[in-house]
C-alpha cells in the first residue's frame, strides 16, 4: 500500500525561488513550463523507484541529486536507506525503533517471529514513523500497521487516498483505515489480527524467517505490493546488521 501523502510530504517539492528549470527555458511563461514538466518526470521517476523498491532499478540510478535527497527527505533516511541500500540506521530510523522496541518484542513474542521483522512491518508501513496515517485534524492516527477499517470495524477511523497494486499496475482511491488512542492499542489490534484471522495463519510462527513469515501475509491479502516481501527483508535486514 502506498499512500498519496508520499507525494505531498513536506520537504518534496522545493521551496519557490530554489526549484530547479530545464536548461533551455527561455522567459517566465517557458520557465514555468519547463518547470512543470520537470516535477511532472521527477514524480514519475519516484513513482517507477516505489514500483521496484530496490536501488538498482533504473528508476533509481537515474534520480538526480534534488530527487534523491527529496526522496531521502521523505522516508527520514539518507540518500543511501531512501534508495534501499544496505548501513547503518540513520538517527531517525534508530529513535523509531527504539520508540517502538518495547511494542514490538511483545507482539513478536506472540506471534512467533522475531522483534526485528515487527519493527521492519511498522517501518515499512510508515516510512520509519515519516509518513503516519492521519486523522482529517491532522492528528496522528497511531495506525503504524496500515490496517483498514472494514464493515466490522467498531473503532475510531479516518479516510485518505492510498494507492494500492492491482496486478497490472498502481490505482489511487481512497480508503478508510482504523485510528487508535496510541501506539500501544495499533499494537494489540494487529497483533490480535494476525493471530486470529485464518487468513493469517501460516505466518505465525516463522521465527526468523522473515519471507516466510512475509509471503504468508500477502497470500493472506495482508499487502498488495507485488515486492512486499523483498522490502519487508531488506528492512529487517539492515536493522538486524545495526
Amino acid at each position: 500500500m502506498l499512500r498519496a501523502d508520499f507525494f505531498d510530504a513536506p520537504g518534496l517539492l522545493p521551496a519557490a525561488g530554489s526549484a530547479p528549470v530545464a536548461g533551455n527555458s527561455t522567459g517566465g511563461g517557458a520557465q514555468q513550463t519547463g518547470f512543470s514538466g520537470l516535477m511532472r518526470e521527477l514524480n514519475a521517476d519516484i513513482q517507477r523507484y516505489i514500483e521496484r523498491g530496490d536501488g538498482s532499478s533504473p528508476a533509481a540510478s537515474s534520480l538526480n541529486a534534488e530527487a534523491r535527497a527529496w526522496l531521502a527527505r521523505v522516508q527520514g533516511g539518507t540518500e543511501a536507506s531512501a534508495l534501499g541500500e544496505e548501513g547503518e540506521l540513520s538517527a531517525t530510523q534508530r529513535s523509531f525503533v527504539d520508540s517502538i522496541a518495547p511494542l514490538a518484542r511483545d507482539a513478536a513474542q506472540r506471534l512467533g517471529v522475531a522483534p526485528e521483522i515487527v519493527v521492519a512491518q511498522a517501518a515499512l508501513e510508515t516510512g520509519w514513523g515519516t509518513r503516519p496515517i492521519r486523522r482529517a485534524d491532522g492528528s496522528d492516527s497511531n495506525n503504524l500497521f496500515s490496517i483498514k477499517a472494514g464493515s466490522s470495524w467498531r473503532g475510531d477511523s479516518t479516510e485518505i487516498m492510498t494507492t494500492e497494486f492491482d496486478g497490472t499496475g498502481m490505482v489511487s482511491q481512497r480508503d478508510s483505515f482504523r485510528a487508535y488512542t496510541d501506539p500501544a492499542a495499533a499494537f494489540e489490534d494487529f497483533t490480535r489480527l494476525i493471530s486470529s484471522s485464518p487468513r493469517y495463519r501460516e505466518a505465525l510462527n516463522a521465527g526468523g524467517d522473515v519471507r516466510a513469515y512475509a509471503q504468508a501475509l500477502q497470500r493472506g491479502g495482508y499487502a498488495t505490493d507485488p515486492d512486499y516481501v523483498g522490502k519487508l527483508a531488506r528492512i529487517t535486514a539492515q536493522i538486524q546488521g545495526d
